[in-house]
């Protein structure tokens, strides 16, 4: 696999390494590879469990919780029915119990979620980076990773030849999108939320919440 390595520079209050995001140091450059999303392993450390694919998501969470929750039974009639919220805030309280001392807590896991490049500034040369979360539709319900504390004004310098491609496609007003790689551990205190979507009547949201350790970004061409 050929990967070529471009420079992303990032303007943040919250720190951030090479590709680690950190607490207090602020690092102005991150790499942005050219490789397709298929072939991110490669880039990661060995022991992450990737969660791209929805079979790799739904297995995470049978290691978590092992099934998924009876969301009808926990719906009721809705949002105003009386005893809506006790019962979502129970199953939380009952899965959190249940997960204790879970292997798959301490797993180092990579989620995806889409990024945008948008506002050139000619100042620094780069492109500023608009992310979004996904939904991912399972058996279990939506899965909606949550990252902890996401660093923003993400700013993403290519290099001279590229910054020359992405101007001409910025001028015809095409969409530049890229993924955002996130990798990290789920935080000990509320490793997963349960809830309700606020899209679609009845359907159940899984919120896997991850303190964040590495960023990396793909430019797929």
């Amino acid at each position: 696999m050929l990967v070529k390595t471009l420079v992303f520079g990032v303007l943040l209050i919250v720190s951030m390494s090479a590709r680690t995001v950190c607490a207090q140091e602020v690092m102005p450059a991150l790499p942005l590879l050219l490789s397709k999303l298929a072939d991110v392993r490669a880039i990661l450390p060995p022991d992450t469990h990737l969660l791209i694919e929805t079979s790799s998501i739904e297995g995470f969470l049978d290691e978590l919780d092992a099934n998924p929750p009876d969301w009808a039974t926990v719906y009721g009639h809705g949002h105003h029915d009386p005893g809506h919220d006790d019962r979502l805030f129970s199953l939380n309280r009952e899965r959190d119990a249940l997960r204790e001392g879970k292997p798959a807590l301490q797993w180092r896991l990579a989620f995806v979620w889409p990024g945008e490049l948008s506002r050139f500034d000619p100042a620094s040369g780069g492109f500023s980076v608009a992310v979004g979360p996904k939904f991912n539709p399972t058996r279990w319900g939506i899965v909606r990773f949550k990252p902890e504390d996401l660093p923003g004004n993400l700013l993403a310098i290519p290099d001279m030849s590229t910054r020359g491609r992405l101007l001409r496609e910025r001028e015809k007003n095409r969409p530049i999108d890229i993924a955002v790689v996130m990798t990290g551990r789920l935080v000990p205190q509320e490793s997963i939320v349960y809830d309700f979507s606020h899209d679609e009547e009845g359907v159940g949201l899984i919120m896997p919440v991850v303190r964040i350790e590495r960023i990396d970004y793909l430019l797929e061409r």
